[in-house]
């Protein structure tokens, strides 16, 4: 294998208004004034609510799936013009894989992590061309992100329109990311993306794990107040008769969005069904055969409910009539 294994690539949501941070233009102050440690609940969240964007921050969250959809094609067409083949032509000599996580920032908008190959036309197994090396791919990885971009709604007199932040980091993953003389397996890939990736991650911001049926069930709910006004704002936003196709009320409690947090083409690596059965088939290698007979350890049978004494004596006065009950009262 080569000293490359393809480009890792971060993509982050636009700014909708000043947040928090622990770090602002170099400085560890942050706008406020003061200095947020790691983990102050304050971090990600406006420094103004009121000026806030949270439409914006919304929809943003809503469209970042069909965002990332057209970034791919963009990536093809820009690889094709670098290679100075028409993009139709592309498949026939290259093939773009990819495998992308989806997560939460602090200030409850989705970015993305992902690791883009330039394999051969048949997947990884074969070599891709000789014009498709490392550098080429993390050129036109940059140029693709920077420039997409999709068009929204128009929200109360306002036009949307959808673009990645400006903080889109590209790599190329060498060899030289990991231990000297070793060589590069897609395990560790995996191990190193994954550090890489978590290295700057932010916690996600009070998401729910179900979804609402009435915006009233939010009350009971310990959601910070940033990410309640996000879903408040999906809920709001998901009874207008435009936005209707985003199902908005449906996704209000992931703030909006409604892809998936974990996706790959086809011929970048194993297929989940692929996983399954090998994990069915150690179960079935590692588990004992059941056995043919049953072992009774007890037998179990209601035989009936006891009276206390209270509930015996009323028993039998009603039971035994009026000489009973004097039988009774003169035991008692």
């Amino acid at each position: 294998m080569t000293s490359s294994y393809g480009t890792s690539l971060t993509l982050t949501a636009p700014s909708y208004g000043p947040v928090h941070g622990q770090r602002v233009n170099g400085s560890a102050r942050c706008r406020c004034g003061h200095t947020h440690t790691k983990g102050d609940p304050v971090l990600g969240t406006p420094l103004d609510p009121e000026r806030y964007d949270y439409t914006g921050a919304v929809l943003w969250n809503a469209h970042a799936p069909a965002l990332w959809a057209r970034f791919t094609l963009h990536l093809r067409r820009t690889i094709a013009a670098a290679a100075g083949i028409p993009q139709r032509l592309l498949h026939k000599v290259a093939r773009v894989s990819y495998a992308k996580v989806a997560e939460y920032q602090q200030r409850g908008l989705i970015h993305f992590h992902t690791v883009i190959r330039l394999d051969g036309p048949a997947g990884p197994h074969t070599p891709p061309p000789a014009w498709a090396t490392p550098e080429l791919l993390a050129d036109a990885t940059r140029i693709a992100a920077t420039h997409v971009h999709i068009g929204g709604p128009t929200v109360n007199g306002r036009a949307r329109s959808f673009a990645f932040g400006e903080q889109i980091d590209t790599r190329i993953i060498r060899s030289t990311a990991f231990q000297a003389g070793t060589t590069i397996t897609e395990g560790k890939v995996a191990g190193y993306v994954a550090k890489y990736a978590t290295k700057g991650t932010e916690a996600a911001t009070g998401t729910l794990d179900h979804r609402l049926k009435r915006i009233t069930e939010l009350w009971t709910e310990s959601v910070p107040e940033h990410a309640a006004r996000m879903i408040r704002t999906a809920w709001a936003l998901g009874n207008r008769d435009d936005l209707k196709h985003l199902n908005l009320r449906k996704w209000a409690h992931m703030l909006g969005f409604r892809g998936h947090f974990s996706t790959k083409t086809r011929a970048y690596s194993t297929t989940l069904g692929a996983l399954r059965a090998a994990r069915a088939a150690w179960h079935r290698r590692h588990t004992p055969p059941p056995s043919t007979t049953t072992l009774v350890i007890a037998h179990w049978a209601y035989d009936g409910t006891g009276l206390t004494p209270d509930l015996e004596r009323l028993a039998a006065l009603i039971n035994g009539g009026p000489a009973r009950e004097q039988e009774v009262t003169a035991g008692a």
